[in-house]
């Protein structure tokens, strides 16, 4: 399990020592890795997803034996569970495929417990890198444009690029890559996402909880946590990261 999964592990467990019986959902939870390790790590964790067409993750989720049972498919945006089924809400790398924001966070929120805390994880259009493919600022340069494609096959002609395998040639490539984000991605700014997100959670970003945790993930960087951590330098290293990578925010869904 990659360290962001683990990030998001960890804060379940976390979660779950403080209270009792928590239950947790996964949602965009893909094949139901997480899902799977939080049932081993004794949580009583469920998933959703939607199975979008830019995603070959069902068939991995069916073989499991969990899809229909622990993962329930979402249907016209329905979640299948009661209202206020869960304590625990976690997302990675879920809410850039979104297409209607406030509707999933609506969602979200009706299956939520009064005073449930959700967990989401993913990048905003400020981002440096388009991460599913691997080119810089890809989903920045205007869709359709030849400048972006030729950008796009210039870059995956020098290297650069993700999952190169599947496209015979460069151009290939980028015609077919830039086809999907185009299909399946939905950058939104940090402004949009903060103003969706406070319409229905009290929420904060927590983007420095992650680096902590990220740095501390591997043996001798008990140093650079703390140094990450100080005053004067969280900010910053939470504006790169920001740039780098993708926001974390914890919302928690009020009481009454």
């Amino acid at each position: 399990m990659d360290v962001t999964n683990r990030f998001v592990l960890d804060f379940a467990m976390r979660y779950a020592r403080q209270r009792a019986s928590v239950r947790i959902l996964d949602f965009g939870c893909g094949a139901g890795r997480l899902v799977e390790a939080g049932l081993a790590a004794g949580l009583k964790m469920a998933g959703a997803d939607v199975y979008y067409g830019g995603s070959r993750t069902r068939a991995e989720a069916e073989q499991s034996g969990l899809l229909g049972s622990v993962i329930r498919e979402i249907h016209d945006g329905r979640l299948d569970f009661e209202d206020a089924t869960f304590d625990l809400l976690v997302n990675n790398q879920v809410m850039e495929h979104v297409e209607d924001l406030d509707a999933v966070l609506e969602e979200l929120h009706r299956v939520l417990k009064p005073g449930g805390t959700m967990l989401s994880l993913f990048p905003s259009r400020d981002v440096f890198r388009e991460g599913h493919i691997g080119i810089p600022f890809a989903h920045r340069l205007s869709r359709g444009s030849r400048l972006r494609f030729l950008y796009t096959w210039g870059l995956r002609s020098l290297g650069l690029g993700a999952w190169k395998e599947e496209a015979p040639t460069c151009r290939q490539w980028a015609v077919g890559k830039l086809a999907w984000i185009d299909t399946y991605t939905h950058y939104r700014s940090r402004r949009e996402i903060r103003a969706s997100f406070q319409r229905y959670f009290s929420s904060r970003f927590c983007e420095s909880d992650y680096i902590r945790y990220r740095l501390l993930d591997r043996p001798g960087r008990q140093a650079l946590a703390w140094f990450a951590g100080l005053p004067g330098v969280a900010p910053l290293a939470r504006a790169v990261f920001r740039k780098l990578a993708f926001l974390v925010i914890v919302s928690e869904k009020a009481v009454g």
